[in-house]
């Protein structure tokens, strides 16, 4: 009986670590870096959505603060000064409530 290390068919031992370096690094680039890209895209597209939502209520918040300064009259004038910051804060907080609380629905129902 022959050896199977002996046959013609067989490729010689440095071309066999040469392929299997290669095998090595595709799988590794397949399984690691690019699962690893989709990841960062779909943190870099939910850091600006964050920062785009928070920049719209900041620009939400200003705008109501100054709506409810200069459109109610005399009614937040005086002792009443504080009172458009206390409804607009108020406002805000009930918005992130309900934004908070439809997170929490969605993820139940997934």
């Amino acid at each position: 009986m022959s050896d199977p290390l002996d046959t013609p068919a067989s490729a010689p031992l440095p071309q066999i670590i040469l392929e299997l370096r290669d095998l090595v690094l595709a799988y590794f680039r397949q399984e690691t870096i690019v699962p690893l890209k989709s990841l960062g895209r779909y943190i870099l597209f939910g850091l600006v959505g964050a920062l785009l939502l928070g920049t719209g209520f900041i620009l939400l918040g200003v705008g109501s603060l100054r709506l409810l300064q200069t459109e109610t009259g005399s009614t937040f004038r005086g002792d009443w000064s504080w009172a458009p910051y206390g409804i607009v804060f108020v406002a805000l907080c009930v918005g992130g409530a309900i934004a908070w609380k439809a997170r929490g629905a969605r993820r139940a129902r997934a």
